[in-house]
């Protein structure tokens, strides 16, 4: 040891605290109320030592559950002084070291100040399922392919509510705590607002003590980094986990296998046995996640993939054939490699539906051997459904549906119809889109390949879909019945079933016989028109035998047809999801009611009973309480407490001081004070210099053609042209300052986003080293846009773009957020903008646009060639095609909102359509923003109307509607 004393918390969160003694050889172990002297046992020149108990009290326990169980687990109360938590880091600096013991720099500090808080929530963790386990609640899991975390450092003190002390503690090592948080990478894990969904909903499940997991892949390189240069976006490998990630613990215990490929054969048993194929094996790494003010602490478990030793070809390796001697093994990892890898090639297909699998059936073996682990001796399958609630986000893990059936009926030994009942009642699903390349759909061919036991189990369920459709709409309509097979149906362009084949089979018409009568033959020059007589060079060739035996001109060989390539074989993902599942969830209002009229309407008509709303949500402890403390002070001062974190209703309290100018000046200063971070953060990531009393004009979400950053940046073009047209006094009077800000990754093979992101930096190029514009306007894409970027920006908004194609937009999460954080939004009338506008008040929402159920009119009058664009649309997109942005050809970009139909053309989501209105809105924008008083008042109507869109009501209402799951809250 360094020091003849060190001190050390193994666990502040349960106040568990040691301090040796090396003359002693002693240490001192406190955990709440018990105390423990341990001996330590040194070993020679070695930096390690054993520890075994002298003597000991009694630890605080846990109330027992069980009347007759004997064990029970330790938690106690939290210690938060700064020297424990100092004592911690510098433990963990020594004796659970990841980099040299020189010095404690930043990197190393970050990882030791992680490893202390993860002891924290290691106790807690621990217990909280100890309990669990007890109890044997009903618990809930939570299957998503992407959860986008952001830094886990500030959230999970804060959760602890040890921010001080750990603020404390690092400032006595020299350090502080925002520095020390900016080490640590963002998990990259997910994309957009699927991802953070998930995550948001994390954090609720734990805060309001819902037994629950999360599933999910643990990519090594995520999506990927993006870079922005003169050429555009470009795409790098994501590096978060280089370094390690301090929060995991690896499983190794927990491991399972999966099987791709393959073959069926029957035994002797009569069962179908899936056998031969390639084997991985699935492991857990498990990430806990805290809640606030609580001790429950929750898990998300993700997995990495990888071959067993075996699989490596010792021979060929020695033989020289390296590649050939790790392919197994390389072809398990990979699978786990990338986040939504690119899927143009047939290769990149299988490694997406290798993904998709290894998350279903990895998941749903842990998830049953917890049922009968907790079950004991008795396996009850029947109650499966009252212990597992098993929520899909999206239809990355619809093949949860058959492999649970696979598993139930192939391994646990139970019949059809009792694998069926269980997991139609175990399974649900939240649809999260209308597009249609969202809804997914499988190569059926593919899958027979990849999976071929879950293609016969589809198969199966489909027969029973086809069963339930005809006993609803009966065979005497068949043109109705062929209608509602060929919506319904999981299998698409599949012939039905042989026991069905002749359900649809029409009767043959036979034409009738018709007699001509001998006048009405017509000449030979009317049976066969003149061009189609041979020439005389067509005939010479042919013999004097032939010609003799002509009579009349000769019937021309038929030409055949090209032949109609068949239609693709499809597994369609979403019907499978709705079939196998008990509740179908849309994500916002409107969303709900497209979903129900439109996207699954026929199923709407045969199981209404499956359909509900649930209006997203997000954390208000990230999303405003850790990222925007100043703001946060101000409310928990004006409403009097600081239970608006944990009950957001009480924000609505705020609309009783929207007027008060104390309140305004306080919250303009709160405002003010972030712009600045975000001045210093633009200028460290893009070099532009940009003022704070601009108006802070903010859209980040995924580059999309449907969300429509082209029609933002459009608007800012022809702001842009507008003036240069006018003097300088003139510009100023009419146009206030902004900063305009993007950020979002566009997906690597789409290539129109990518113009986009493209053009996008074009124009602030220009715009911003323009002499006669200076602060007036500026554009700014901020590169590589994550959570924390984020968790920077939202809080200095103050005009946030929600403006995608009305009914296009399931819902949207960035939107709540920002109105949590006192920004207005401009938007259309999609997703959950219009349960925003209908809370904050129609008067402090700007809102344009053509609503959803005009959509269709529109572009049916688009491509009747009805559609007459408005004149500034046209000038904008001739200032482009001008070169005033450079030499980049943006012919492609601008054609695509031109013409009446045609793939990448007749703009498909509106651009031109809504263009009017929208820049008629943004100058709406610019007269209130002049009125500071004005503008004040509506960012706190802002902030007071988004008491709604907390993740907390979100999961109360999955809990009580769709999980049927109760809080477990920790003695």
């Amino acid at each position: 040891m360094a020091a003849s004393q060190f001190s050390a918390s193994c666990s502040s969160r349960t106040g568990a605290f040691f301090q040796y003694d090396s003359r002693s050889k002693f240490i001192d172990f406190t955990c709440g109320s018990g105390k423990s002297k341990l001996f330590l046992v040194r070993t020679p020149n070695r930096r390690s030592f054993s520890i075994r108990s002298v003597s000991s009290e009694p630890t605080q326990k846990l109330k027992d559950p069980i009347a007759d169980e004997e064990a029970s687990t330790t938690v106690s109360s939290l210690t938060t002084d700064a020297a424990s938590v100092a004592s911690s880091i510098k433990y963990h600096a020594e004796f659970t070291p990841l980099f040299s013991p020189e010095r404690l720099d930043l990197p190393k500090a970050f990882f030791a100040t992680a490893q202390s808080v993860r002891d924290s929530l290691i106790i807690n963790w621990n217990a909280t399922y100890d309990y669990y386990e007890k109890l044997n609640v009903k618990q809930a899991y939570y299957l998503s392919m992407e959860f986008l975390q952001g830094r886990a450092l500030l959230n999970a003190i804060g959760n602890l509510e040890l921010t001080g002390a750990y603020a404390e503690a690092l400032s006595k090592l020299g350090h502080k705590l925002e520095q020390i948080a900016s080490q640590e990478p963002d998990a990259a894990l997910g994309n957009g607002g699927l991802g953070r969904l998930a995550s948001c909903f994390l954090d609720s499940l734990a805060t309001l003590n819902y037994p629950a997991w999360g599933y999910g892949l643990r990519y090594r390189y995520g999506l990927f980094k993006q870079r922005v240069t003169k050429d555009g976006q470009e795409e790098v490998a994501e590096d978060w986990l280089e370094l390690g990630n301090p929060w995991e613990i690896v499983r190794n215990d927990v491991a399972y296998p999966v099987k791709f490929y393959g073959k069926i054969v029957t035994g002797s048993d009569g069962k179908r046995h899936w056998i031969g194929g390639e084997d991985i094996r699935a492991v857990g790494h498990d990430v806990p996640i805290p809640g606030y003010k609580t001790k429950t602490t929750i898990n998300l478990r993700l997995w990495s993939t990888k071959a067993p030793s075996a699989e490596f070809d010792l021979n060929s390796f020695n033989a020289g054939e390296h590649t050939q001697a790790y392919e197994a093994l390389g072809n398990a990892e990979k699978i786990c490699y990338v986040l939504y890898p690119g899927d143009e090639s047939i290769e990149g297909k299988v490694l997406r539906l290798k993904q998709q699998y290894t998350l279903c059936s990895a998941s749903l073996q842990d998830i049953i051997a917890c049922f009968e682990r907790r079950s004991g001796a008795s396996v009850k399958w029947e109650e499966f459904p009252e212990k597992v609630a098993v929520q899909m986000n999206d239809t990355h893990p619809t093949l949860c549906i058959p492999e649970l059936m696979r598993i139930l009926i192939d391994l646990k030994g139970l019949s059809w119809k009792e694998a069926w009942n269980i997991t139609q009642r175990t399974v649900a699903y939240t649809n999260h889109t209308v597009l249609p390349e969202a809804l997914e759909k499988w190569s059926l061919e593919l899958m027979q390949k990849l999976l071929p036991r879950h293609v016969e189990i589809i198969e199966l369920i489909d027969e029973e879909l086809i069963r339930t459709i005809i006993s609803e709409y009966g065979t005497a309509d068949s043109e109705l019945l062929e209608k509602k097979l060929k919506e319904l149906r999981i299998l698409e362009n599949v012939d039905l079933p042989a026991a069905f084949a002749d359900l649809l089979v029409k009767p043959k018409e036979v034409e009738p016989v018709v007699e001509v009568p001998s006048e009405e033959i017509q000449n030979v020059e009317e049976v066969v028109p003149s061009e189609e007589i041979q020439s005389v060079e067509d005939v010479e060739s042919v013999d004097e035998e032939d010609k003799s035996e002509q009579e009349g001109p000769q019937e021309e060989e038929p030409v055949l047809p090209e032949p109609v390539p068949e239609p693709p074989k499809l597994v369609r993902m979403a019907n499978l999801c709705v079939v196998g599942g008990h509740a179908v969830n849309g994500v916002a209002e409107i969303h709900s009611k497209i979903v129900q009229e439109e996207v699954f309407n026929s199923f709407f008509q045969l199981w209404p009973e499956k359909f509900q709303n649930k209006t997203n949500g997000v954390t208000p402890r990230r999303w405003i309480q850790f990222c925007n403390p100043d703001l946060s002070k101000i409310i928990s001062n004006w409403i009097g407490t600081e239970e608006w974190v944990l009950k957001t209703e009480k924000l609505a309290e705020l609309r009783k001081f929207a007027d008060n100018e104390d309140l305004h000046t306080q919250w303009r200063a709160a405002k003010r004070s972030n712009k600045l971070k975000v001045v210093s953060f633009l200028k460290e990531k893009t070099g532009y210099s940009v003022s704070p009393d601009a108006l802070f004009d903010i859209q980040v979400k995924r580059i999309h053609e449907y969300k429509r950053q082209l029609l933002n940046i459009l608007g800012i073009v022809y702001r842009y042209k507008k003036m240069k047209e006018l003097s300088v006094s003139e510009r100023k009077e009419k146009f206030v300052p902004r900063v305009c800000i993007f950020g979002g990754k566009a997906f690597a093979t789409y290539v129109q986003a990518k113009r986009i992101v493209k053009f996008i930096t074009d124009v602030g190029a220009t715009v911003n080293h323009d002499p006669e514009i200076g602060d007036l306007l500026k554009v700014i894409f901020v590169p590589d846009y994550n959570v924390s970027v984020a968790e920077l920006l939202i809080p200095a908004s103050e005009l946030s773009q929600h403006i995608s194609t009305a009914g296009m937009e399931a819902s949207g999460t960035s939107n709540m957020k920002f109105a949590m954080n006192g920004c207005i939004l401009i938007g259309t009338l999609d997703g959950a903008n219009v349960e925003i506008r209908e809370e904050v008040g129609e008067d402090n929402f700007f809102l344009f646009g053509a609503r959803a159920h005009e959509i269709a009119d529109l572009r049916k009058e688009r491509a009747e060639g009805k559609f007459v664009p408005d004149p500034r649309f046209e000038e904008v997109k001739e200032f482009v095609r001008s070169g005033v942005f450079g030499p980049y050809n943006y012919d492609e970009l601008i054609g695509s909102l031109e013409g009446n139909e045609g793939f990448g053309r007749a703009d498909y989501f509106l651009v031109g359509k809504d263009f009017p209105s929208y820049i008629e809105c943004q100058e709406e924008v610019d007269e209130a923003y002049r009125d500071q008083k004005k503008w004040t008042r509506m960012a706190i109507l802002n902030t007071a109307g988004s008491y709604k869109f907390s993740s907390d009501r979100t999961i109360h209402e999955y809990a009580k509607d769709i999980w049927n799951i109760q809080p477990v809250e920790l003695p």
